[in-house]
């Protein structure tokens, strides 16, 4: 019986990769949450309570149980990711991390993993609020890779969507294009990667039953424009955008990039991994989500 912890199991991909988990009789699956949200796993998993920001309660809540997999999908600053291999030190197996496309920097070129080294970067102390998204998670991961005592795996996901996507970064654009509202996007033709929630929780089961260490990226086959996202969603709408380089900030795309982000996969495809094509399945996306909006 492989003992596995989730934190942040209850939604999103999160919740996808804990479905996948229970479809192996193999897997006892464990959550750690704060309670605050329900979940449906039922009697199928057992929970542990309590606010991983808070070091004290999570030392209390693991415990001297030992885990075969951690996956740690809420680490959000260096002082978090330094409890963690405090707190787990002989208690962890294996550890994967989600961190981030956005340890890198937007650039005309593909990026690789060779880019952002988390084992040279300087180490700085601190909570999420002290830092961007960018350095917080580049942090988490020179924190793990560097002091951690047991094998990590760090997971760079690109903008994760899906009909689960509880920041409705794709249904903002529907809704604006629907609407008639002004979208805007700095860059139309930038080029951007995503991946998809059941694509994102199924690469985190496939790397706990991998040996691999290290960083990697993880987003579908293919890039795509902003403009051509867009476009997609005029051709289900039948309508046209309004878009516009600058607008008011509640206005902004998500996806409103300056220059192309977008990641190489040839790491994780090298260890066997095969990605989904992110031209077939954004249409049908596009084309799910604008019919919620019909019904």
């Amino acid at each position: 019986m492989r003992k596995i912890l989730v934190l942040g199991g209850t939604r999103f991909f999160g919740k996808r990769l804990v479905e996948l988990l229970l479809g192996d009789s193999e897997n006892s699956v464990t959550i750690l949450t704060r309670g605050q949200t329900k979940d449906s796993f039922g009697d199928r998993i057992q929970r542990i309570c309590a606010d991983r920001t808070d070091s004290q309660a999570l030392a209390e809540a693991v415990g001297e149980q030992v885990w075969d997999v951690v996956y740690d999908n809420i680490c959000f600053s260096p002082n978090e990711a330094s409890e963690a291999c405090r707190i787990f030190d002989t208690k962890a197996k294996r550890y994967i991390l989600t961190s981030s496309l956005s340890v890198y920097n937007p650039s005309p070129e593909v990026l690789t993993e060779s880019i952002f080294d988390p084992q040279a970067y300087p180490l700085r102390k601190g909570g999420q609020h002290e830092f961007t998204y960018q350095e917080a998670k580049r942090q988490a991961e020179a924190v793990f890779m560097q002091q951690a005592t047991f094998p990590v795996a760090a997971v760079r996901f690109p903008i994760v969507l899906g009909t689960d996507d509880y920041t409705k970064r794709l249904h903002f654009h529907i809704e604006h294009i629907r609407e008639g509202k002004e979208i805007g996007v700095p860059n139309s033709a930038a080029h951007i990667s995503f991946i998809r929630s059941d694509e994102a929780a199924d690469f985190l089961l496939w790397l706990g039953h991998s040996h691999f260490t290290g960083s990697v990226n993880a987003c579908s086959d293919g890039t795509v424009r902003i403009g051509d996202v867009i476009s997609a969603i005029e051709h289900v709408t039948g309508k046209q955008a309004v878009v516009k380089e600058k607008t008011a900030d509640e206005h902004m795309s998500p996806f409103g990039i300056e220059q192309s982000w977008y990641m190489d996969t040839t790491k994780a495809q090298s260890e066997g991994y095969s990605f989904l094509s992110l031209h077939e399945w954004l249409p049908e996306l596009v084309t799910s989500l604008n019919r919620s909006y019909e019904s």
